[in-house]
């Protein structure tokens, strides 16, 4: 893969796929992915509403979106239980970093493939954080998504990633080319 080049990251549960996202290729450091999501990509997910868990477990078919309002780059290694995301608002000013609790990365040529497990961390830009999506966690737990042992797991997963404060990460002040446009969702993003 180089630079510029087209990746899909998606969450992946019971073999289907739940989401996905198609986002560019920075490059690679410290066996870390960059992965850029621009806002006009298309995307596929469940949408954000109440029963959206719900949905989500039961396998129900994804609805079309467009990611909007926020250009976002995730740092990925192999193997870890998060991603970390900068989040900038469409004037570029930087709003915080996102912490997303998940299943181990896997990367598959142009996939990255994981299970979002709902819990989240919020990062302000002055270090401050909170637990976000504690209701999708609870809702998870609830629908047997997650049992009592991994949703511990995925705690301790944050509490850890909190303690080590990843963050700044140099990468605060980064722009994608100007050349790089929204991308399209591929006719394979559904193949696992």
């Amino acid at each position: 893969m180089n630079p510029g080049d087209a990746v899909l990251v998606r969450s992946i549960y019971n073999g289907n796929v739940r989401s996905c996202f198609p986002h560019r290729l920075v490059g690679e450091e410290d066996g870390r992915f960059l992965l850029y999501l621009q806002p006009g990509n298309h995307t596929k997910a469940t949408g954000h509403d109440t029963d959206h868990l719900v949905r989500w477990a039961a396998g129900d078919p994804l609805r079309d979106h467009v990611w909007q309002v926020h250009h976002l780059l995730w740092l990925v290694r192999p193997g870890d239980a998060h991603m970390l995301g900068l989040f900038w608002n469409e004037e570029w000013d930087f709003v915080g970093w996102y912490v997303n609790l998940q299943a181990p990365n896997e990367v598959n040529g142009r996939y990255f493939d994981s299970c979002d497990w709902a819990l989240d961390v919020w990062v302000e830009p002055d270090g401050s954080w909170e637990w976000k999506d504690e209701d999708d966690f609870a809702q998870a737990q609830e629908l047997g998504i997650l049992d009592a042992v991994a949703a511990a797991a995925v705690r301790a997963e944050g509490e850890r990633v909190i303690a080590e404060k990843p963050w700044p990460t140099g990468w605060e002040d980064w722009r994608p080319p100007p050349e790089w446009k929204p991308l399209p969702l591929p006719e394979d993003w559904h193949v696992v």
